[in-house]
């Protein structure tokens, strides 16, 4: 057995990121666990009747089009929806020959510990890497553990949405009624449409989760002009996006305007309210009341459907035992945060990747990638993900020039 075959990698979360890093992992020469607690990219599943704003060519890498070279593949220009991804790259790559048999769907990471270490042991002692990390695993009704010589946590952030009261804390009711909520994309226009068809809605969110909702709410009720949908957002902007010049990914932009006319002339059945906080939440009889500060006065709603775009946050509880600094203010890993802060803010498009030293964390051999190295910033590309995929086998393999996107085809 080789030194890599002998150092086994538990990637958690299979989807566009882990995969990735598991494919990484696999041309190295690593064993690889993945672990997904649903399906094959199953967040991405979730939103997948959203289109992506980024094109499949920044979507996608050489090692994955070279794992499926006869494979018909979406155009490298191509702005293709979340489902389409998952069918036409995703769920496929998850079957390719370097991959098939490593993950293991339906099947849970409850938390990672280390072997002979507790949290407040050895704290920054490089000693804490010799014993193996071990992972306690839920498939079904049964729990078992497995061990691994590096972990890569790949979760992202969309299972664990933020709170809509005001100081991001929940609203009066909001926990108790949360079962009733909706925090996700919804397919408006789609499996969900018979919901929201002839209903008042209160929409919630000043971001382009948010204004998707809108714009797709706005266009079924040009079909059922007695809906009406009230949107609020925390911000002053009475336009809810800032647009940006010249903005590289288009469909971005198309949101931004759609969305911001929506806001400003009240087309499409909707109302448009900024410097808006949740105060209360009731539902009763099939009905919520929301109560808001609105520009300093309580106003109060009884409407049929609730939504909350209001954004996502990491889940540190799966490695709440181990020594992993974060932000005080973004919640990520203080590497990537602290290399994000020295960039002074920017776009997704405009924030270069941070760098191998960044996604070292205080826990040897314990990475995290993709979104959730990100925490609350949301300026996040699966571009980024790839970088950090490559950035973070350099360390593992302890070869600063090593590149297999270079070579791959």
């Amino acid at each position: 057995m080789s030194k890599t075959e002998s150092r086994r990698i538990g990637v958690l979360g299979a989807g566009p990121i882990g995969l990735e890093a598991a494919l990484y992992a696999r041309h190295l020469g690593f064993a690889v666990t993945v672990y997904e607690r649903g399906q094959i990219a199953d967040s991405m599943r979730r939103w997948g009747h959203v289109r992506l704003f980024s094109p499949f060519g920044m979507n996608s890498t050489s090692l994955g089009r070279s794992a499926l070279r006869n494979a018909n593949l979406p155009g490298e220009n191509d702005c293709i929806t979340g489902i389409e991804h998952v069918n036409a790259y995703l769920a496929p790559l998850a079957q390719s020959e370097l991959l098939k048999g490593c993950i293991q769907t339906e099947t849970q990471v409850v938390q990672i510990g280390r072997a002979g270490y507790l949290k407040t042991d050895s704290p920054g002692e490089s000693k804490r890497g010799d014993g193996p990390f071990r992972l306690l695993v839920r498939k079904g009704q049964a729990e078992r553990i497995d061990e691994a010589a590096i972990v890569l946590d790949c979760t992202g952030t969309y299972s664990q949405h933020r709170w809509m009261g005001e100081g991001g804390i929940p609203a009066i009711g909001e926990v108790t009624h949360e079962p009733n909520l909706v925090y996700q994309l919804d397919d408006i226009l789609g499996a969900k449409k018979a919901h929201y068809a002839s209903k008042s809605i209160l929409l919630i969110g000043s971001g382009y989760s948010a204004a998707t909702s809108a714009c797709l709410l706005a266009s079924l009720a040009e079909q059922h002009p007695d809906m009406w949908v009230v949107w609020l957002a925390r911000g002053p902007r009475k336009q809810p996006l800032p647009r940006i010049p010249n903005d590289p990914l288009k469909e971005r932009d198309r949101l931004a305007v759609r969305a911001n006319s929506l806001a400003t002339r009240g087309d499409g059945n909707l109302e448009f309210h900024p410097l808006s906080t949740i105060q209360l939440v009731e539902w009763k009889n099939n009905a919520f009341r929301v109560v808001a500060r609105v520009n300093g006065k309580d106003r109060a709603w009884d409407v049929d459907r609730l939504i909350a775009n209001i954004g996502y946050v990491p889940d540190t509880s799966l490695y709440r035992e181990l020594q992993i600094q974060e932000c005080n203010v973004s919640q990520g890993p203080l590497g990537v945060s602290a290399a994000l802060a020295k960039q002074n803010g920017g776009d997704c498009t405009t924030l270069a990747c941070t760098g191998p030293a960044s996604l070292r964390t205080t826990e040897p051999s314990f990475f995290i990638v993709g979104a959730k190295s990100y925490g609350r910033n949301p300026h996040f590309l699966l571009r980024t993900g790839f970088e950090q995929v490559r950035d973070v086998f350099s360390l593992i393999a302890g070869k600063p020039e090593l590149d297999l996107y270079k070579g791959a085809k």
